[in-house]
């Protein structure tokens, strides 16, 4: 990822792209100002986060679309094959699993752990669960640097420890904690507790 890109730019690359892949008009171009209105954004901020990916767009012209889409694409990196292993197996990581739009983003689960003996050796989105001490053989041989968590918060650190000793450099948590790693590594969460938090104070006020 270029550096120079903040994280909450590449937040919203995303949002970009679907609109620009889903919007129903016959238009071969299009203008930041238009995306932005259409995501109720600000159309400076939209321009910039454009600008730091492409240099295709001109002035009054704006962007064409296919173009821009592929650029989009190219620099997120979903033309690229990222392996993934999944550790927990519950109803959380059974349900990652069995998602096939991952592939849309050029992510692969390629395996999946647990370390309940119920668990290991049942199928979950056609992955049969594996023994935690499948794991390094695993990373090593599809040379896997993405690891999800998805075990309850009591054993999400040691699940996060074993990724990181497999050569594991980039993590998506799924677990109500705040994970140690070293600096290297990139942890990215997914709390549920707390979206539903903010959620239910919005319903409440």
């Amino acid at each position: 990822m270029n550096s120079s890109v903040s994280i909450q730019t590449l937040r919203r690359l995303p949002l970009y792209l679907h609109y620009l892949k889903s919007d129903a008009t016959e238009s071969d171009t299009v203008s930041a100002t238009v995306i932005a209105e259409a995501l109720g954004l600000n159309d400076v901020q939209v321009r910039k986060d454009l600008g730091s990916v492409s240099g295709s767009g001109k002035p009054k012209k704006g962007y064409v679309r296919k173009e821009l889409i592929g650029e989009l694409e190219k620099f997120i990196g979903y033309n690229n094959h990222i392996g993934a292993v999944l550790i927990g197996a519950g109803n959380l990581g059974r349900a990652l699993l069995s998602y096939s739009g991952f592939s849309d983003y050029g992510l692969e689960i390629v395996a999946a752990f647990d370390r309940s003996n119920v668990v290991v050796g049942s199928y979950a989105g056609g992955r049969r669960v594996l023994p935690m001490s499948e794991l390094g053989r695993v990373c090593r041989e599809e040379n896997v640097k993405l690891g999800i968590i998805t075990v309850p918060a009591s054993g999400a650190q040691e699940a996060c420890d074993k990724l990181v000793a497999e050569g594991v450099t980039a993590i998506w948590n799924f677990a109500p904690i705040t994970l140690k790693v070293p600096e290297r590594v990139h942890v990215e969460n997914e709390n549920l507790a707390s979206s539903l938090a903010v959620l239910s104070k919005h319903l409440n006020v």
